[in-house]
Formats: structure tokens, C-alpha cells, sequence
């Protein structure tokens, strides 16, 4: 090789290696990292768990929850006896749980009222995160509005969430709704706090700034450049949601100031064993066995979830 075709081949070689793609690192995917979390895997198999219960209480659950024996009333766990119904079918049947002071299945109701708890811890967390989302998003990018959206929140801070909830539901009634609305609105500022501090850090990004200075609509700075940081923060905060959510609720019900007596739900089961409670307290002790350990797997797994996700707890590395 002369001395004049030395320099092309040595830039051959180097564009070769150039234009070669490097092989990326290998690295689990998301879910792999979240499903080895033992965190995760507890606390989502005992939540999976009680789910399915609750979708399959019509029939694990052979009596109606609400029906009434007056003769069967304050059995005994493991009892096993005749169940008449005031529509006047009798059958034998086992209740696993005994029953209260007017004969209802505590079983049956403790299943249904898992229907009711893991309903409103949902929908209060899918609520307060849509709603908290929204105003920390505004809050955050728009520094006009920020100090007029941020004093708002702290007004509604500044008032007890369990006092807001029993004025809310005193005035418009103890439906779901009502109590969903309730437990909601007291989570909402937590959530626009988290979120706004995201998109406060966020915004100050050189790919933000750039996707300002070339007029890129707003709506898609938000969507496609700022709101995917702020998801896994959501996700975590909304299992803290879901566990207070069921929590309350059961407070509120066990107060009396609710959902109504009649539909069970384990606040309710509770309060009605309340009164009976040293001669009887598998009314009070079963639906609350299953309270603490649906609000202990969810806050389990939003644990495990929050060691995956949040880079300041991901011991794992990539």
C-alpha cells in the first residue's frame, strides 16, 4: 500500500466502524423488573386474590346477603344449620363465618362488601389522579396560574378529609357516588402537588425548551414530552389513593354517615356487630381481617411499585 492510498484507507476503516450499530445492552423489560419485585408479586397475588373473590361472590357466597333469618341469628362460626329465608325456602347450609344478630350470612356479606371496597378505592383513585393530573399539569407549565391553582389546593388541604366527607355525604346522601365524590376531592391537591413538581423539573429539560422554541403546540408538549415522566409517580401514588380510599370508607360506613346500613359493605358489618361484640365478635372480627389485609396488599404493592419505578428507589440498576 503507498503512501497516498494510506489516508483513504485508514477513513474506510473508521466510516466502517462508524456505520457499524453497537448492540444495545441487555436490560429487562418494565414489566419483567416490576414482576420481580417480591413486593409486588405478594401484594398483587393477595389483591388478585380477593378480587377474584369478590367477582365470584354470587356464588361463593350461596345466600343473599341481605336475606334475613331471625331464627339463625349470631351463629357460631363453622355452624352448620337451616337458613329460612322470608320468603319461606329452608335449606341446610354451613356459614363459615356464623351470622349477625338478625341471621344475615356473614360470609356472603363480608364477599359483597368486598365488591363495595375494592369499587370505591378504584374509583376514587382512578378520580383523584384524572382530576390531580389535570391541575398540576396546569399549574405547573403555566407559572401565570400556578399561585391562584396552588392557594386553592391548600384551602382544600386545609380542611380534614373525613369532616369534608361526612358534610358531603350528609348533604347529598349516602349513595356511591356521593361517597366516591367525597373521599376523591380531599386526594385531589396531593396529586397536583406530585404532579406539578414533575412537570416543574420537566419543563426546564433542553428537549422542552426546544420543543418551545420550534412552536409546538402546547397540548402536545404536555402529552408527548412532559406527562410520560410523571406517570410512573402517578401509578404509585394511586395505590396510596386506592388504600386510603377503601379505609375511609369503611370509616365512614362503621360511623354510620356512609353508604346505607342495608347495603353490606364491612363498615357496615362491623358497626352492626359493634354492639355485641364481647359475646359475638366474629361479626366485627372477619369483615375486618379482610379490610386490613386488602389495604395492607395494596400498600404492598404500591411499595414494590415505587422500588421499580422511582429511580431514587431502584436498587436493581438497568
Amino acid at each position: 500500500m503507498t503512501d497516498s492510498t494510506l489516508p483513504l484507507a485508514v477513513a474506510t476503516a473508521a466510516t466502517d466502524i462508524a456505520v457499524e450499530p453497537l448492540a444495545p445492552p441487555r436490560r429487562r423489560s418494565l414489566l419483567r423488573r416490576i414482576l420481580a419485585d417480591w413486593s409486588v408479586r405478594v401484594g398483587g397475588s393477595v389483591l388478585l386474590f380477593l378480587v377474584l373473590m369478590s367477582l365470584l361472590a354470587p356464588w361463593l357466597g350461596t345466600i343473599d346477603p341481605t336475606a334475613i333469618d331471625p331464627g339463625s341469628g349470631n351463629l357460631l362460626p363453622g355452624t352448620r344449620g337451616e337458613f329460612n329465608s322470608l320468603a319461606g325456602d329452608t335449606f341446610e347450609h354451613l356459614f363459615i363465618m356464623g351470622t349477625d344478630s338478625l341471621g344475615r350470612d356473614i360470609w356472603s356479606r363480608t364477599l359483597y362488601g368486598a365488591r363495595v371496597s375494592l369499587t370505591v378505592g378504584i374509583a376514587v383513585a382512578a378520580l383523584a389522579v384524572a382530576l390531580g393530573m389535570f391541575v398540576g399539569l396546569l399549574g405547573g407549565y403555566f407559572r401565570r396560574i400556578d399561585g391562584v391553582i396552588m392557594r386553592l389546593m391548600d384551602g382544600v388541604m386545609a380542611i380534614p378529609g373525613i369532616l369534608f366527607a361526612i358534610s358531603l355525604v350528609a348533604l347529598f346522601g349516602g349513595t356511591l357516588l356521593t361517597v366516591v365524590v367525597a373521599i376523591a376531592v380531599p386526594e385531589i391537591p396531593r396529586v397536583a402537588r406530585l404532579v406539578r413538581s414533575v412537570v416543574l423539573t420537566v419543563r426546564e429539560e433542553p428537549y422542552v425548551e426546544a420543543a418551545i422554541a420550534l412552536d409546538t403546540p402546547t397540548w402536545k408538549i404536555l402529552t408527548r414530552h412532559i406527562l410520560p415522566n410523571a406517570i410512573a409517580p402517578l401509578i404509585i401514588q394511586a395505590t396510596y389513593v386506592c388504600a386510603s380510599a377503601i379505609l375511609v370508607e369503611a370509616i365512614l360506613s362503621f360511623l354510620g354517615v356512609g353508604l346505607p346500613a342495608d347495603m353490606a359493605t364491612w363498615g357496615n358489618i362491623m358497626a352492626e356487630g359493634r354492639a355485641q361484640f364481647n359475646q359475638y365478635p366474629h361479626n366485627v372480627l372477619f369483615p375486618g381481617i379482610f379490610l386490613a389485609l386488602t389495604v395492607l396488599a395494596v400498600n404492598i404493592l404500591g411499595d414494590g411499585l415505587r422500588d421499580t419505578l422511582d429511580p431514587k428507589f431502584n436498587k436493581r440498576g438497568g
